[in-house]
């Protein structure tokens, strides 16, 4: 295949042409956008096992986590143990520019990496998603509850779009604290920010318990991912995982932030890492109010086979 040009000794093909359906962005503006934001996008990926969202033309959207056995023997990687499809996983690491190259020419839209870099769990993680019909108004408002709840117990995160619908609120912690902790610590954080104003947004894992409330999702903790600070994401429009100050997020939108806009609003600065906390120790009793919740992922599977058993019962009765 004849390259359209080379970048840091990286062959870059079909430039031009469309990236998905509704993109409104070719495959170059991708690219471009790429190495434009690598600076800033690289410290995030770095030293974390990454998963990668591609799509092909005429082909619907996959996840890619094993680096395929074609790619160039210069790029870093790492084995790790993936439960759910219980086989070790070799994973790339994506840790300078012509990696995230090459990525992007594999048509590598979105980046998730891991959030822990080796034996490190860096980041408590809520991820917060908004009913159907929902504007982002209201996740803007959850968005707040967490950062009281924050608060309230002497903690500090960062908020970014998540590219889609809803916003990521990362809590920087120090290391040593374990994936149990971690997780606990995670829905106990949840849980306070619901009790703060119960009618505006829930922890029901089970989307039909949610009535109409925004979502605070935490079970990103271990080895989940979770899409990197500036991504693109295969959405209408191409959108990007964009940070924002606690005081802006009421006066942006997800569609602020593009492939076409978001080096613009960037200028010469890193808000992702302007806007983080230093890392932080997570409170014994958070931790512990964690471990008296059940997992949510767990509970739902439970109460979901409860109420398949429920249905079962009421069909059979006359």
């Amino acid at each position: 295949m004849t390259s359209d040009e080379t970048r840091d000794g990286v062959a870059l093909t079909n430039l031009d042409q469309p990236l998905f359906d509704g993109a409104e962005a070719t495959k170059r503006d991708l690219v471009d956008y790429l190495d434009a934001v690598r600076d800033r996008m690289l410290p995030g990926l770095r030293e974390r096992a990454l998963s990668v969202i591609r799509v092909r033309p005429g082909q619907a959207p996959f996840m890619q986590k094993n680096l395929p056995k074609y790619a160039p023997d210069w790029i870093r990687t790492t084995s790790m143990w993936a439960e759910a499809s219980r086989r070790r996983v070799t994973y790339a690491l994506c840790d300078d520019r012509r990696t995230l190259l090459w990525f992007g020419n594999q048509r590598a839209v979105e980046y998730h990496p891991a959030l822990v870099r080796g034996d490190h769990f860096t980041h408590l993680v809520l991820d917060l998603d908004p009913p159907e019909g929902a504007g982002f108004g209201a996740v803007v408002a959850a968005a707040m509850l967490v950062r009281q709840a924050l608060a309230d117990c002497g903690l500090a995160g960062a908020v970014k779009t998540s590219g889609a619908k809803g916003v990521h609120v990362f809590v920087p912690v120090v290391a040593g604290i374990g994936m149990e902790d971690l997780a606990a610590a995670t829905r106990a954080l949840a849980a306070r920010a619901e009790r703060i104003d119960p009618s505006l947004a829930t922890t029901a894992f089970i989307r039909e318990d949610r009535g109409g409330k925004v979502f605070l999702d935490s079970t990103r903790a271990g080895g989940a991912t979770v899409v990197a600070a500036y991504s693109p994401r295969i959405r209408p429009g191409t959108p990007v995982s964009f940070p924002v100050a606690w005081e802006e997020l009421d006066r942006v939108s997800p569609r602020d932030f593009t492939v076409h806009t978001a080096v613009d609003r960037l200028g010469d600065g890193d808000p992702w890492a302007e806007l983080m906390p230093a890392e932080q120790r997570l409170p014994a009793d958070l931790i512990e109010e964690g471990h008296t919740i059940p997992v949510a992922r767990v509970q739902a599977m439970h109460e979901g086979k409860r109420r398949a058993k429920a249905r079962r019962e009421d069909e059979r009765s006359p």
